[in-house]
């Protein structure tokens, strides 16, 4: 399958007419529903190898990352082979331009020669949809939304691949995509491997647990347990990074939590994804779990939750899903979860949004 990795010879196509680089951004210009991807296109082409990307700040500031073009090729290539996507595959890009992920699929069209519909960022991107796609990339409350509306869901259900990123997939959203009979995968990456270096089946007879690195793809763990990646096609650099990673004998691996989401209370261990994921089940509005300071254990877990819950309820049941340490030893309603600009929990204001708030000494 040909890949075209020369950017002075690539070209786009939209909606079905291809476009040279000039053509294109001459048809972009001055369309604000656009706009985002002709700011991008604009650094694309305009001679430079580099181009400048920006982390989603998911646990701490967002961080400026200078990238070369010809390993953002090389990433696109990589996802091109593993879907087996080829010239004229449509494709959906309706993922913010401004990280990662948005420009990635951008990338992909202009290596593999896809014919790209556009839609702004935003919750229902298969609102005004037509027709279904060969290939879409969507963050998981796109896919929730989509879920929600028959129309919308009968469109996701008749694309042929669907990959999840941005975030964690909630057991219960992958146990209602399993019936589908496309491709659906959820993605592990981050802005510095430019976007995802490992995917992980939802469904079909190929489903996994775990996540099954691209070829390439070289991993190890660290003294403390994080996965280590070596990618020199998408980086020059070793990252060691702050998940903590489990790697089995055929080379796939599990995530089980960030290094940095880890509460110490009182000596122990506790990992925030894992007390989340076991409330997911029992919590129907937004929450995040993080911790507090405190005295005696250093650390305690609380929990932060949007209302519309019956706390005396909940309380309740999270006894009967979590052990001691784990339970939540203070419940916040708050209005809203901070979020980054990709959606994803922003455990910095989380942390300080609990900090802020008034706790009773009765722990």
């Amino acid at each position: 399958m040909k890949y075209e990795l020369n950017i002075e010879k690539q070209t786009l196509t939209l909606d079905g007419t291809t476009y040279s680089p000039g053509e294109i951004q001459r048809f972009l210009k001055d369309k604000p529903v656009y706009a985002g991807l002709h700011a991008f296109l604009s650094q694309w082409f305009d001679g430079d190898d580099c181009i400048r990307v920006h982390t989603s700040g998911s646990t701490g500031k967002p961080k400026e990352l200078v990238v070369r073009k010809e390993q953002m090729m090389q990433s696109a290539r990589l996802t091109c082979e593993f879907l087996n996507l080829s010239k004229g595959d449509s494709a959906l890009i309706c993922m913010s331009m401004e990280y990662i992920a948005g420009k990635m699929m951008a990338v992909r069209a202009l290596v593999a020669g896809l014919d790209i519909h556009f839609i702004p960022t935003c919750g229902h991107p298969l609102e005004k949809v037509k027709y279904p796609f060969r290939f879409l990339s969507m963050v998981p409350l796109q896919v929730f939304n989509s879920l929600q509306v028959s129309r919308e869901r009968e469109l996701l259900k008749q694309s042929d691949i669907l990959i999840i990123g941005g975030g964690a997939v909630d057991p219960q959203l992958e146990e209602e995509l399993k019936g589908f009979p496309g491709e659906i995968y959820c993605t592990y990456g981050m802005t510095e491997t430019l976007s995802h270096i490992a995917l992980r089946r939802l469904n079909g007879s190929q489903a996994s647990a775990s996540y099954h690195p691209f070829s390439s793809v070289k991993l190890s763990l660290s003294p403390e347990g994080t996965l280590v990646i070596d990618a020199p096609l998408v980086n020059d650099e070793r990252l060691v990074t702050n998940d903590i990673a489990e790697i089995h004998a055929d080379g796939s691996f599990d995530i089980l939590g960030r290094k940095d989401n880890i509460i110490n209370s009182g000596g122990v261990k506790i990992q925030i994804e894992k007390v989340e994921e076991l409330l997911k089940p029992l919590i129907q509005t937004p929450f995040a779990i993080t911790s507090r300071s405190h005295p005696k254990f250093g650390e305690v877990v609380v929990l932060l939750v949007v209302p519309h819950v019956d706390t005396e309820k909940l309380v309740d049941d999270m006894q009967k899903v979590l052990s001691p340490y784990q339970l939540p030893k203070k419940i916040f309603l708050v209005d809203a979860i901070p979020q980054t600009g990709s959606g994803k929990i922003s455990r910095v204001e989380v942390k300080r949004m609990a900090a802020e708030l008034p706790l009773e000494d009765t722990l």
